[in-house]
């Protein structure tokens, strides 16, 4: 098949994309049988291409990848990565809120498949859960990026609208995660499938690159950059994955990352900060709230985004790090190519704990007292996946 491929200049940047998508499923193959099954492999990853060449001029295949992921003119990595495997490879995503699209995340083909490693419906279904959700995690960053503009009001009308539309779209991320994890493993993917055969083959194409990762979603990154995250480094941990991104992701991250956060700005427009709400009493706090009443919306807002976190961490939990702890206490051990004992950009377990917790620790969870009487059940309604629940809010659809 190499022999035959055009050459880089030839191909539109669309083609670029697309050859993108299907060569990073066969360097992904290539890598990880070489590294599976050649002694020494894992130690050099780069030496399972050395044989590999593309086209009449025998181009090495890295360089030729390389050369097509410039091409694109978008900024890939010079290897697989989420942007390709995921967003590129997946139809098109749109979610309607009220009727009315609010975002769409395109996709690259239109002849209705989802390219994966082995064919099996539990692999698309699970590529196209995060494309989704990545498609709702843009369409609440639109909602949300408009108010980190200079004067832009936190606490007017306008902005508690966007707040309170945003709650009801992270609740509907959450809810398809939870939804996934419910299904029967016929209709998911088995631990065992996920962790043995999926997971390895997000190799190392060479020492120290960074592999495809759900880590890599952008949407996610500048959500948690406009809501806050306390936890010390993890700009620097978010800007480790830069070159895994797009052109366009990166400055976008970076704009993010070198403001304040929403939150920030909402307490000193209202003339606080976190400092002075620690040492408020509830006397004091509900005051707060009953002079800005935005304040409720921004809480909820701020808690379903938690919620949402503990939702991913469960997935986490279920499809990964439960199953590797029970083989450690069977004696079976890890996998020598991919560990199971991390996510492929080196989370752990306790980190994503660390992660859910600093969400629930917003810069408003001081005012958790004094909200406590509303369940954290009410508020916004969840939403939904088909077409045959279109009363609720919410519609999350592939295109065709």
């Amino acid at each position: 098949m190499l022999s035959h491929l055009p050459e880089v200049t030839q191909l539109s940047p669309r083609q670029a994309q697309r050859l993108v998508v299907l060569l990073g499923f066969v360097g992904a193959s290539v890598a990880r049988h070489y590294q599976e099954h050649v002694t020494g492999g894992i130690e050099h990853p780069e030496h399972a291409f050395d044989r590999l060449t593309v086209g009449a001029a025998e181009i090495p295949f890295r360089a030729y990848f390389a050369a097509l992921a410039k091409h694109t003119g978008t900024g890939h990595y010079d290897r697989d990565s989420y942007a390709s495997l995921v967003r590129w490879n997946v139809g098109t995503i749109r979610v309607r809120l009220h009727g009315e699209v609010v975002a769409e995340l395109p996709g690259l083909f239109d002849d209705g498949r989802i390219r994966s490693y082995t064919g099996t419906v539990g692999e698309e279904r699970f590529f196209l859960l995060v494309k989704q959700g990545e498609a709702v995690e843009l369409a609440v960053n639109e909602l949300l990026c408009p108010l980190t503009r200079e004067r832009a009001s936190l606490i007017g009308e306008d902005a508690r609208h966007r707040v309170r539309e945003a709650t009801v779209l992270l609740a509907t991320l959450r809810k398809l995660m939870v939804d996934f994890a419910a299904l029967p493993p016929e209709e998911t993917m088995p631990p065992e499938m996920f962790m043995d055969v999926f997971r390895q083959f997000a190799a190392h194409w060479t020492p120290d690159d960074i592999p495809p990762s759900g880590a890599l979603d952008p949407e996610a990154l500048k959500r948690d950059f406009l809501l806050g995250l306390a936890i010390d480094g993890y700009d620097q941990q978010a800007r480790r994955l830069f070159p895994a991104l797009l052109d366009h992701e990166r400055a976008e991250l970076d704009e993010l990352m070198s403001g304040p956060t929403l939150p920030q700005r909402l307490l000193a427009e209202i003339g606080t900060d976190e400092h002075e709400l620690r040492l408020s009493d509830d006397g004091d706090l509900r005051r707060l709230v009953a002079h800005h009443p935005a304040l409720i919306d921004w809480y909820r807002l701020l808690a379903m985004h938690a919620r949402a976190s503990g939702a991913h961490l469960m997935l986490s939990k279920k499809f990964l790090f439960k199953p590797q702890r029970r083989r450690d206490e069977e004696g079976i051990g890890d996998r020598l190519l991919v560990s199971n004992r991390a996510g492929t950009t080196g989370m752990t377990e306790t980190f994503l704990e660390r992660v859910t917790r600093a969400r629930q620790n917003h810069a408003l969870a001081l005012l958790r007292p004094v909200l406590i009487a509303e369940s954290p059940d009410s508020g916004p309604a969840t939403a939904v996946r088909s077409g045959r629940d279109a009363g609720t809010p919410v519609l999350v659809e592939l295109a065709g």
